[in-house]
This record gives C-alpha cells, sequence and structure tokens, in this order.
C-alpha cells in the first residue's frame, strides 16, 4: 500500500510540469521524424531487409515514442542523497531502500507513459500512418514488454545510482549507460544489423530488452519469446540491485551533513 502512495505522489509531482513537457513531447515528435527521414533517404539504395521502409519507419517511431519510459531520473536520485547526506535518513526507513525508489520512479514512469509516449505514438499514427498490430494479442504482449523493459532500465538506474556510495559521484556512469543504450539496445539501428562483434556484445547485455524487442514483438516480427530474456534479465539486476543494497548498508560513506 504505501508502494502505491509513493507511485501516486511520483505521478502528481509530474503533473505540476505539464507544459513544459507537452513543449518537450512536441520536440521528440521533431526528432523523431528525423530519424525516420534518414531511413527515407537510406531506403533508396537499400531495401532495409524483412522491414522494407515503411516497417522502418514504424520501428523507429514506436522506439521514439516510448523511449521517454526508458530514461527514468539519472540514478534514481541517488548521488544527490549522498552529497546530502540525506542517504543515511533514507536508508533508516522501515522499507527496503531499492523497493522504495522504485516505487517512487514508477509514478513518474506512468506519468511519462500517458502524457508522452501515447500522445508521440498516436501522433505517427495518426499523420504518418506508421503500421499497427494486426493481432489483439500483439497489444497485449508488446504492453508486458514494455513494463519489462521499463523494469530493466529502472533497476539499471538504481545500480547506477547506487555507486556514488563509492565514487561519491556517478553522474558520468549515467551518461555512459544512456550512450550503451543508444548504441545497443536498438534504438536507432536494429540489433541484427549491427557489426558482429557489436551484436554479440548487444545481445550479451540487457540493452535489447529495453527497445529492441519490444518494438520486434509490436511489429509482429518476433515471438513473444523473446521476452524470457527480459525475465531473465529483471531476475538478474534485481538479484544485483538487492545485494548491492545490503551491502551499502553494511558500508556507508557519505560526504556532506
Amino acid at each position: 500500500m504505501f508502494s502505491l502512495t509513493l507511485a501516486r505522489k511520483g505521478y502528481l509531482n509530474q503533473l505540476q510540469y505539464r507544459k513544459a513537457h507537452l513543449l518537450r513531447m512536441l520536440a521528440s515528435v521533431a526528432i523523431g521524424y528525423v530519424y525516420m527521414s534518414i531511413w527515407a533517404g537510406i531506403s533508396h539504395d537499400q531495401s532495409l531487409g524483412e522491414y522494407g521502409l515503411q516497417g522502418m519507419l514504424s520501428y523507429i517511431a514506436f522506439n521514439q515514442a516510448c523511449i521517454w519510459i526508458l530514461f527514468p531520473t539519472a540514478g534514481l536520485g541517488i548521488d544527490g542523497m549522498v552529497r546530502t547526506g540525506q542517504i543515511a535518513h533514507e536508508l533508516m526507513k522501515p522499507m527496503l531502500f531499492f523497493w522504495y525508489l522504485l516505487s517512487r520512479e514508477w509514478g513518474q514512469l506512468i506519468y511519462q507513459f500517458l502524457y508522452s509516449t501515447v500522445p508521440i505514438y498516436l501522433i505517427y499514427v495518426i499523420f504518418l500512418q506508421i503500421q499497427i498490430p494486426q493481432h489483439p494479442l500483439t497489444w497485449l504482449w508488446t504492453l508486458i514488454a514494455l513494463m519489462l523493459s521499463a523494469y530493466i532500465a529502472l533497476c539499471i538506474s538504481y545500480l547506477v545510482g547506487i555507486t556514488a556510495l563509492w565514487t561519491t559521484e556517478s553522474r558520468w556512469l549515467w551518461h555512459v549507460h544512456h550512450a550503451l543504450n543508444m548504441l545497443l539496445s536498438g534504438f536507432f539501428i536494429p540489433v541484427a544489423w549491427l557489426p558482429g562483434w557489436l551484436k554479440t556484445i548487444s545481445l550479451l547485455s540487457p540493452y535489447p530488452c529495453l527497445q529492441y524487442y519490444p518494438t520486434r514483438i509490436y511489429l509482429e516480427l518476433d515471438p513473444v519469446t523473446v521476452l524470457g530474456n527480459s525475465l531473465i534479465w529483471c531476475c538478474l539486476l534485481t538479484t544485483a540491485a538487492i545485494l548491492m543494497t545490503h551491502t551499502m548498508r553494511r558500508k556507508v560513506e557519505v560526504q556532506g551533513g
């Protein structure tokens, strides 16, 4: 129940910035259109494989719409807690620190889904006529895939943030994570089209679970069995996060108050 309260507060907090988010959403639509224009130009000389031009445009559009649920607060704000000393107070709460932060972030991600992902997607569907699933169950599996990808993104962000307990600064690692996500998640280039060695690295990482698998499920190019990879990474990252939390409780170094 407390988790729902935290999520609700996170959601309501985001409602205060609706006008700013509207401008950001429109900018995101424009950026996605630029990406699609690039692939439209490439299609003059390339067949674009199993996607075709319309499929590739739909691939980019769907990724652009969904990206907003994959970037929670950088490091879940843990680095700021470390610098101010607030981390000591947060760790004293009876709720597991990991679940506490995730509950708070879920409210924000739900807001992003409703006020960024859905509007961007609808704009692309209405004005650019991107592909939509032919089978009703595909919508359900796509939603499940996005929920798993959002959870994986939260876990990664938590693990990035918690490094601030040892380095007192984790923002640089967040930027590395952002760059790896853009490269290895299939956001702009499908993972199957990456060079051999880079494709291998990508498939061994959790990044394809963030965008590549959900988008291919949406386009009905992959079976739902690929979600097994997402479930495995959810379990592995959750275990790592809980173990790191227990380690953090035993040895905490705080800068500041």
